[in-house]
């Protein structure tokens, strides 16, 4: 890493002593940042050489105390030996910690992926979800076990992060875990959190992830289609679990609602909206963005199916909802039953609002978009991407458009 060293001894005149004499100061500037202090030496200002930043004459007490200004300059030059000998950046910190004599105890890696974690914990149900929790618990137990494959240590000086160490563990996540691309970039950029934060803190000096192409393989997004719907919609169930699990998982295909967002949606967060009909007015787990959705017929019939379930009352629930475990369990449960060849998951519920109840109905993108609660379109467009149908069907209107033309 590059580095600016500069030193320079100067009186400081504001500070005369009752002897009228005026103390020395020494000034250490690295990389733009100054370190300076009174070095305990007051002198004439008239043997003072400004140019030289030395004492004039070869008086007995010019020549001790230029003598001593020399080895407080030899001094500045045997810190930024032993700094770039200990294969550590020459920085303003590392400088003044070994100038004033302060040991600094190293940064660790998971000592602070751990401290991180511990705030996240702290602020579940203010800033971050227990999913969210879970997501940087899992990422830590990744980091961990890379290290211990990588380094053979229980953990890693900061100072160690560099471009080597992100391409080498997203290496790791691809090969030793077997994980997909996108499954790999989705842990980075967890990881990226942490960097950030020795980032700001000046801990490092340069962000390892320079250089590293952080990019996303799109990949096909599963829902189903209005077929299959009615393949659910009409099934009959006589075990009241399967019921349940089905008028959930509906209810999030008709109002794009993900698991944690249906689980948790109360009474009081149906409303009626500005065209004096019943809405929808909560905010994402995941995101904290507000989700506003007019409530579509089939998703109404389920509020009113539930009004009275125990369960629901006693929560001020809309729904009865299982553990996530549990209803994809069910879920997988159903979809055999149906005869359904896709993983049923709230992923492709709410994928298939956003495809089979929306978009491919003609609602605008954008609407789609702030019903979903995505903080940008582009996220939206992903699902657009896949609609051939929509595609097939606005074709065939402009077909119309041009034989209509074709007849004048």
């Amino acid at each position: 890493m590059e580095y600016k060293i500069a030193h320079l001894f100067y009186l400081k005149n504001c500070r005369k002593t009752k002897s009228n004499l005026t103390p020395i100061y020494l000034r250490i500037t690295i990389n733009g940042k100054r370190l300076e202090h009174a070095i305990q030496r007051e002198i004439d200002v008239s043997e003072w050489s400004k140019i030289a930043g030395r004492m004039k004459g070869k008086t007995a007490f010019a020549k001790n105390l230029n003598a001593y200004l020399d080895t407080l300059r030899n001094r500045i030059y045997d810190i930024e030996r032993e700094i770039i000998f200990e294969g550590a950046n020459v920085t303003f910190q590392a400088f003044k910690n070994k100038w004033l004599g302060v040991t600094e105890k190293p940064k660790m890696i998971l000592e602070l992926f751990e401290e991180h974690n511990r705030e996240v914990a702290q602020l579940l149900g203010k800033d971050y979800s227990i999913v969210t929790l879970k997501r940087y618990k899992t990422s830590l137990g990744h980091t961990r076990n890379f290290i211990s494959w990588k380094y053979k240590v229980k953990d890693l000086d900061i100072k160690k992060l560099d471009y080597e160490f992100i391409k080498s563990y997203a290496f790791w996540f691809k090969t030793i875990r077997n994980c997909n691309h996108n499954t790999t970039m989705k842990y980075l950029s967890n990881f990226k959190k942490i960097v950030f934060i020795c980032l700001k803190n000046g801990w490092l000096d340069k962000d390892p992830f320079v250089g590293f192409k952080f990019n996303k393989q799109e990949v096909e997004r599963p829902f189903l289609t209005d077929d299959e719907i009615v393949k659910i919609t009409s099934k009959e169930f006589y075990v009241k679990r399967l019921d349940y699990v089905r008028d959930v998982f509906l209810f999030s295909c008709y109002t794009g609602l993900a698991y944690i967002d249906v689980q948790k949606l109360k009474r009081t967060e149906i409303a009626i909206g500005a065209d004096g009909e019943r809405w929808i007015f909560t905010k994402r787990q995941k995101t904290g963005t507000p989700s506003r959705i007019p409530i579509l017929p089939f998703a109404e019939a389920l509020i009113k199916k539930y009004e009275n379930h125990e369960q629901c009352i006693i929560r001020d629930t809309v729904l009865p909802v299982f553990s996530n475990q549990k209803m994809n369990a069910y879920l997988k449960e159903i979809a055999d039953v149906c005869g359904i060849n896709k993983q049923l998951t709230f992923h492709i519920a709410r994928h298939t609002f956003a495809t089979s109840i929306t978009l491919n109905n003609g609602v605008p993108i954008e609407t789609v978009s702030k019903m979903l609660g995505h903080k940008n379109l582009r996220t939206t467009q992903h699902y657009a991407k896949i609609l051939d149908l929509k595609v097939s069907q606005d074709m065939k209107l402009l077909k119309e458009k041009l034989l209509n033309k074709s007849e004048f």
